[in-house]
């Protein structure tokens, strides 16, 4: 009974919007409020709203967000480091970036969000913090420039992954902890009512790459289907407009544990990166699943490699149809292939220093004490990050984007 009101819900508008002003799936395909196909060509906004240690140059203790926060507490005290966070969100993605990713020719772009900045830290949980009010912001940006947003739960509570990449604390204890479960689905519930009249908002990804590899995929994997099941009868009670987007199992790979969808508007989402071909033999397992489930497929990440490999994958995509979204628009220069970014930030003065610390021993308050740079050394060097972080601070890779099909002359100064 459940299933069928759902369903009902899903083709009855809950309000004054027309359907038709949103993205929609018919025949396997995104079709734009024109009535036109959709192709998505798109950049994640990876760092932004869950900051990742290893486009900052860090490995080992401070990969996680919770790993960075501690860092940034531990080199400036816990007040400087609320307010280093404050800038780092107002500085990494501003309107000018939205409006540079507009020229560069992109129409889409992907936002990993993490949930510890929706909800507040204590229970009884609120839907509180400020990442409402940043998500808020980058729509209306993407708005006024015509950019498609798919919002990506990065980190979900407990952790989806398992790794530092969802801010978890190494094991996907999302899918052994009730309370985790129902908290991302009132979470869900939370985005799909604020946004369910946003027609900027492409759509929802669900989970991002749920269960690493690394775990008992025999005792997990059978415990993601149900989950998604949940989610999406929560979104479709509030929304029944935007596109719900699924990942396979193990870095969105294992495409088995998905089942053809009961509601309207579902796509699969996966990613592939260092794969060592780039013809069609690397997504021919997603194209069949895809097929026989009667789902488009887009593409939520890949790239982190040479250019002549980028534009030979992004070719692949193009000739069977594939929307996609590479990663990442902004990260430190070095931090991978030089190919891996849109734009590049350049190192600060003493950011070695930092890297340093981060990579050292801090287990003990004694160890703290012994490898901690001056605090006005430390403080200069995140100053320095924040300021090169500004889009007119940072270095455009026209090979990368040369390698995606798009301009690869645009500029990064800001265009009144």
């Amino acid at each position: 009974m459940r299933l069928i009101l759902v369903f009902l819900l899903a083709l009855v508008s809950l309000d004054a919007a027309e359907p038709s002003a949103f993205v929609q799936i018919r025949d396997r395909k995104f079709v734009a409020p024109n009535g036109e196909p959709l192709k998505l060509r798109g950049i994640n906004l990876g760092s932004w709203l869950l900051p990742e240690g290893y486009m900052l140059k860090f490995k080992k203790r401070t990969s996680g967000p919770w790993q960075l926060e501690n860092m940034v507490a531990e080199l400036v005290g816990d007040q400087a480091a609320a307010h280093f966070w404050r800038e780092w969100w107002d500085n990494f993605i501003t309107l000018d970036d939205i409006r540079f990713i507009k020229r560069a020719g992109f129409n889409s772009v992907r936002l990993p969000i993490n949930w510890r900045l929706f909800v507040t830290p204590r229970p009884p949980s609120r839907f509180e913090g400020p990442g409402w009010e940043l998500v808020d912001r980058l729509i209306g940006w993407c708005r006024a420039e015509g950019i498609y947003v798919v919002i990506d739960l990065h980190g979900a509570p407990g952790g989806q992954t398992g790794t530092q990449i969802d801010d978890s604390h190494g094991y996907p204890f999302l899918f052994l902890d009730a309370e985790s479960q129902q908290l991302t689905i009132d979470l869900w519930r939370e985005l799909a009512k604020r946004y369910r009249d946003e027609p900027t908002v492409l759509g929802y990804d669900l989970l991002n790459e749920p269960i690493g590899h690394m775990f008992d995929t025999a005792r997990l994997n059978p415990l993601l289907g149900p989950l998604y099941d949940r989610i999406v009868a929560a979104v479709r009670e509030v929304d029944p407009h935007h596109i719900i987007f699924l990942a396979g199992a193990q870095w969105n790979t294992n495409f088995e544990i998905l089942t053809p969808p009961k509601v309207p508007n579902i796509a699969y989402t996966f990613h592939t990166y260092w794969t060592p071909g780039t013809d069609v033999s690397v997504i021919e397992r997603y194209l069949r699943v895809a097929w026989e489930h009667q789902v488009p497929l887009w593409l939520g990440e890949s790239g982190e490699n040479t250019d002549a490999w980028v534009e030979g994958f992004r070719r692949t995509l193009d000739e069977n149809n594939i929307g996609w979204c590479f990663w990442t628009y902004k990260r430190m220069a070095g931090t991978n292939h030089p190919a891996s970014s849109v734009v590049s930030v350049a190192d600060p003065t003493g950011w070695d220093k930092i890297v340093a610390y981060a990579m050292g021993p801090r287990l003990t308050m004694d160890e703290i004490r012994e490898h901690r740079p001056p605090l006005d050394k430390a403080a200069a060097a995140l100053r320095g990050l924040l300021d090169n972080i500004r889009l007119e601070k940072t270095t455009p890779n026209p090979g990368y984007l040369r390698a995606l099909g798009l301009n690869p002359d645009v500029s990064t100064k800001p265009v009144p």
